[in-house]
């Protein structure tokens, strides 16, 4: 059954977080000043198993969910994340099933593994070409060389087509942005500029280190002239434009200059099983409790000590998704300031 909103907005895509742990202190994300080597992250015993997250998007495919998109944290860092992979994809009604990555663990044997468990695509993070540019925003001393090594990585083992995420912001990595448009332009890649955005409170995010997406679009189309695209579907996040000489395609995702929250079909399921309805939200419900049981009541379902029933939980789903009427994007870009100072989760428990 498929779900709507209550602005409108059908369910389509899921986002799961395997993991709230990551290699990379990226200062977008996880700046190393908070995410230090004392910094607590979820013990292992409240991370949803591979079962469980297989059984609640079984669930979530049954209310329309065509999409999945494997996060962290860094995804990889998921022991036998391929076994998960599996299960997902031998899931009847599921249309595709991507993962987001670093790329800094995504070895030949990696890459092959998971296109043999049936993954389809997958998206890499890369910031700058310039090794101390991107040193300097990873904060762990990963090359660029590494992550090139992963996307040719991917490419050799058939995950088409190869998405790569640039999260831009002023003063840091703008001067990449055309050096990086000319080393994939005519890649068969897709590159996607991503504006800075303000997700969870750790980033130190402020208005004016935002490089707008039409500055990302004018600064490539002086070089290499862009034409608009089409989008391929109705909510699709990223703008899309391509080169006029017709060698290739870039992308550019505006939440903050741009907001497509009218548009927004995403739900996203922390690593410890709460169902969060915005990248922007303060507070997820809890499914992992509806799963194991125990004293109490989730949403209105009463839980059992063996756990609720699909049919307990696929309602409680339908329940929160149909009062959802989130739009941060739009309210933060008309009111900055008024929504700067609410809490929302981190980056690294729901993905991007």
């Amino acid at each position: 059954m498929r779900l709507t909103d209550r602005l409108g907005r059908p369910l389509r895509d899921l986002r799961i977080s395997v993991t709230d742990r990551c290699n990379f202190r990226c200062v977008y994300c996880m700046p190393k000043e908070i995410f230090g080597p004392g910094f607590q992250f979820m013990p292992r015993s409240e991370l949803l198993t591979f079962e469980e997250i297989t059984r609640l998007a079984r669930i979530f495919v049954a209310h329309g969910v065509e999409k999945i998109r494997l996060t962290g944290g860094e995804p990889l860092l998921r022991r036998q994340i391929e076994v998960l992979v599996a299960m997902l994809a031998a899931l009847p009604g599921l249309d595709d099933l991507t993962l987001t990555t670093n790329g800094s663990l995504l070895t030949p044997e990696k890459a092959l593994a998971l296109r043999d468990a049936g993954l389809r695509r997958i998206t890499i993070s890369l910031d700058s070409l310039d090794d101390t540019v991107f040193k300097s925003m990873n904060e762990v001393g990963v090359s660029v060389e590494t992550i090139l090594g992963a996307i040719d990585a991917a490419a050799a083992a058939g995950l088409h087509p190869i998405k790569i995420d640039m999260v831009v912001k002023r003063g840091l990595n703008e001067a990449s942005i055309v050096p990086m448009a000319g080393r994939f332009r005519d890649s068969g890649h897709i590159l996607r500029f991503i504006e800075y955005m303000d997700v969870g409170n750790s980033n130190g995010w402020r208005m004016e280190d935002v490089v707008s997406a039409g500055e990302i679009v004018r600064a490539i189309d002086r070089v290499w002239p862009l034409e608009p695209v089409e989008a391929n579907y109705v909510g699709e996040v990223a703008e899309r434009w391509r080169y006029r000489d017709g060698r290739g395609e870039i992308g550019v995702i505006a939440s903050v200059t741009q907001p497509f929250c009218g548009t927004c079909t995403r739900a996203r399921l922390s690593a410890d099983g709460r169902l969060f309805t915005c990248l922007f939200s303060g507070t997820g419900y809890d499914l992992r409790h509806l799963l194991r049981g125990g004293e109490g009541a989730v949403e209105g379902v009463s839980v059992p000590t063996g756990g609720a029933t699909d049919d307990e939980i696929a309602a409680a789903v339908a329940g929160v998704w149909g009062r959802r009427a989130d739009r941060y994007s739009e309210i933060r870009t008309s009111n900055t300031p008024a929504v700067g100072t609410r809490r929302k989760v981190e980056m690294s428990a729901i993905g991007g």
